[in-house]
C-alpha cells in the first residue's frame, strides 16, 4: 500500500514538474517575441524618423537654393509646333532686368510616353548676351513619338549657373495646320433623268 501510495506520489510530481517546465518554455517564447516586437518597433521608428528629417532637410535646402529677388526675365512659351515626326518647342527670352546677362539656359522636363520617365534638357538662349529689354530665342527638336509634354522647370544663367527669378507669358501660338482644297468632279450618268442622280429606278447610297 504504501508502495502504491509512493509511486502515485512521485508521477504526480513528475507531471507537475513537466508541467512547470511547458509553461516555463511557453512564457520564455512569448517574452522572446514580445521583445522582438518591441526591437522591431523601435527600428523602424527609428528609421522612419531618419527618413523624414532627410526630407525636411532636403526641402529646406531646396528653399534655401531657390533664387529670390525681383524678376530678371520674362520667358515666353510658344505653343509646341509639328513638323513631319518632329516637334518644336521653343519662345522667347526678354530680359527685363537694368543689368547685362549672360550664359542663359532654360530647364525643361521631357516625359516619355514610354513609362512616363522625366528627362532634364538644357537648351542654350541665343545670343548669349542680353542686355536690358533685349530678347533671345530657345529651341529644341524632339522626336513627336518619343515624348509626350515638355514643362518648363528653370532657367539658369551666369557663368556659375546659378538660377534665375523668372516670370513667364504665353507666346506664339501654333499656325493653323493647311487643308488642301480638292477638287471632286461627278460624271453626270450617260442617260437622262431630268438631272437628278438620285431616282427610285437608280438610287444610290449616302455614305
Amino acid at each position: 500500500m504504501k508502495g502504491t501510495l509512493l509511486e502515485t506520489t512521485s508521477s504526480n510530481s513528475r507531471a507537475d514538474e513537466g508541467s512547470s517546465r511547458a509553461r516555463s518554455f511557453i512564457a520564455a517564447i512569448c517574452a522572446l517575441l514580445i521583445a522582438g516586437m518591441v526591437v522591431a518597433g523601435y527600428f523602424y521608428l527609428r528609421k522612419r524618423h531618419a527618413q523624414q528629417t532627410l526630407i525636411a532637410a532636403q526641402a529646406e535646402q531646396l528653399h534655401a537654393s531657390e533664387p529670390k529677388g525681383p524678376a530678371k526675365i520674362q520667358i515666353f512659351v510658344d505653343e509646341a509646333m509639328s513638323k513631319g515626326d518632329q516637334t518644336l518647342i521653343g519662345g522667347t527670352v526678354r530680359n527685363i532686368s537694368n543689368e547685362n546677362l549672360s550664359v542663359l539656359t532654360v530647364d525643361l522636363e521631357l516625359i516619355r510616353r514610354k513609362g512616363a520617365t522625366p528627362e532634364k534638357a538644357l537648351v542654350q538662349v541665343q545670343p548669349s548676351q542680353l542686355a536690358p529689354q533685349g530678347e533671345g530665342h530657345y529651341s529644341l527638336s524632339l522626336r513627336t513619338a518619343d515624348y509626350a509634354s515638355v514643362k518648363l522647370a528653370g532657367l539658369k544663367g551666369g557663368a556659375t549657373s546659378s538660377s534665375l527669378v523668372y516670370i513667364t507669358a504665353p507666346g506664339q501660338k501654333r499656325s493653323p495646320e493647311k487643308v488642301e482644297a480638292k477638287t471632286i468632279i461627278i460624271k453626270r450618268p450617260a442617260h437622262g433623268n431630268d438631272g437628278f442622280l438620285n431616282t427610285p429606278d437608280t438610287p444610290s447610297r449616302v455614305p
